[in-house]
Parts: C-alpha cells; sequence; structure tokens
C-alpha cells in the first residue's frame, strides 16, 4: 500500500519493501522531505542527516511540522529506526496525502510519473485559508456578541445622548477640558525631551568610554611590541646549555646503540653455547 501511494502521489524513484529490510536512514529522510515538501511547498527543514546530532533533530523537525499543521502524531524512535516500523509511520503521511488527492477526483491506478510531475498539490495553502475562516469566524461571533450588548443598552443610552446634544455648550468648560488636553500634551512632549537628553548623555559615556579603551589598546600593542624586541638576560646562556645537551644527547644515542647490539651479541653467543651443550 505504501509503495502504491507514494507511485500515486508522483514520488519520482520507485520503492519496494525490500528496501526497508535493513535500516535505511537516507531513504527515510528522503522520503520524508519529500512527503513535508508535498505537504507545504513553503516549509524550511534542514536537509542535512550526515551526523547522528543532524539526523536526531530532523526527525524531531518532521514529527513537530506534521504535528502541528496536519495534527499527525509521528512515533520518532520508529522513524529513526529506519526499517519496517518506520513505514508504519511514514504510512500515517501518505494516506492523508492520498485521501485529499482523491477528494479532488485523480484517480490513483492511472496516473503515470508524468502526470504526477504535473500534478500539483498545495494543502499548505487550504490550512491556511481553514485558519484564517475560523480566525474571522470567531471574531465575527465576539463582534456580534458585543454588538448585542450594546444594542441592548440602547434605550438607556439614546435618553443620555439626547440630553447631551440638547445641552449648551459650555466655553468655560469646553476651555477647561482643551487646557487639560494640552497640559497631557507638554508633559509627554517635556518626558520625551527628558528621555532624548538621557540618549545623549548615554552617548556621550558611551564614546568617551570608546576612546578610553582604544588608548588601553593602544598602550597594550606598544608593550607587546617592546616585548617581543627585547632579548631575555638568560638567552646566551640558555642557547649554550641547549647546544651542550644537544651534544648529549646524540653521545647517549650512541652508546645506547652500541650497548643494545653488545646485549644482542650476548645472546647470540648464549644461544650458541646452550645448542653446543644440548
Amino acid at each position: 500500500d505504501f509503495t502504491e501511494m507514494m507511485r500515486a502521489l508522483g514520488y519520482p524513484r520507485l520503492i519496494s519493501m525490500e528496501n526497508f529490510h535493513t535500516p535505511n536512514f537516507m531513504l527515510v529522510s528522503e522520503v520524508l522531505l519529500w512527503l513535508v515538501k508535498r505537504y507545504e511547498p513553503q516549509t524550511d527543514i534542514p536537509s542535512d542527516v550526515a551526523t547522528e546530532q543532524d539526523r536526531v533533530f530532523f526527525i524531531k523537525a518532521v514529527a513537530q511540522f506534521m504535528a502541528t499543521k496536519a495534527h499527525i502524531k509521528l512515533n520518532t524512535k520508529k522513524l529513526y529506526q529506519a526499517d519496517g516500523y518506520a513505514v508504519k509511520e511514514l504510512l500515517k503521511i501518505t494516506s492523508v496525502l492520498y485521501g485529499a488527492m482523491n477528494t479532488k477526483g485523480v484517480e490513483r491506478a492511472d496516473v503515470s510519473e508524468e502526470d504526477s510531475s504535473k500534478f500539483k498539490f498545495d494543502l499548505g495553502s487550504k490550512i491556511a485559508d481553514l485558519k484564517a475562516v475560523r480566525q474571522l469566524a470567531s471574531e465575527i461571533t465576539s463582534k456580534g456578541a458585543s454588538l448585542y450588548d450594546l444594542l441592548g443598552k440602547e434605550v438607556e443610552l439614546r435618553e443620555a445622548r439626547t440630553e447631551s446634544i440638547a445641552r449648551p455648550l459650555e466655553i468655560n468648560e469646553a476651555e477647561k477640558v482643551m487646557k487639560i488636553a494640552i497640559d497631557c500634551v507638554l508633559e509627554q512632549v517635556q518626558k520625551t525631551k527628558d528621555m532624548l537628553y538621557n540618549v545623549a548623555l548615554d552617548e556621550a559615556s558611551l564614546e568617551a568610554k570608546i576612546e578610553k579603551r582604544k588608548l588601553e589598546l593602544e598602550r597594550s600593542q606598544k608593550r607587546l611590541q617592546t616585548l617581543q624586541s627585547v632579548r631575555p638576560a638568560f638567552m646566551d646562556e640558555y642557547e649554550k646549555i641547549e647546544e651542550q645537551l644537544q651534544k648529549q644527547y646524540s653521545t647517549y644515542l650512541e652508546k645506547f646503540r652500541n650497548l643494545t647490539y653488545l646485549e644482542h651479541l650476548v645472546d647470540d653467543h648464549r644461544r650458541t653455547e646452550q645448542e653446543m651443550f644440548e
């Protein structure tokens, strides 16, 4: 069933169940990535599965994507096994895509490879439209409830509105309200100016710190150059001792080779005497 569904969905290569008798993670990852792209072409899932960490991240990303977008729960352990048990998990995705394709009126038995390559099934856009419709429906419901509540208060509000319209406008009261509004605006302007002043102070402080750090860096670089140009006090004595040590090491190697050769001769002599004695 899995191979037939994949062929009907337009998978570009042939698959047989013999491919899954032994773990084949490369094929499973390729099929998973193809199915995810088939489900939503705009998705961005990394296809690198070179290391074990990359494989685990890839399986988790695919499982999370299918759980959130298609509400399909996948067993990550079986997918990571990449054998016959992984086919059962892949079948969950292929069956959804295959069923959706059948609802479009596409015949699964007569679809050739060329026709399947031309067939484009963008289920992701449909899911996005469905989410948008659900959101609009919830907004319409909430707006309708609030509108119903406001219409229920219309009898009380009509009298207050009529009274407010009929009441003559008092200049003193309007002037008082305008003064309050102007004071609020001036207060906001002053707060903005204070914030800008604080930003300028912070900028000046940061510039001073940057200049101080630059001077410290220049002094450190000059000190480093000075230390690199100065020859250590005991460097001559060190070079002489190093030269003597090299000579002593050469003498040691020569004596060690001679001793090894003499021990080898002694062993040969003893072996010869033992053979003569026997």
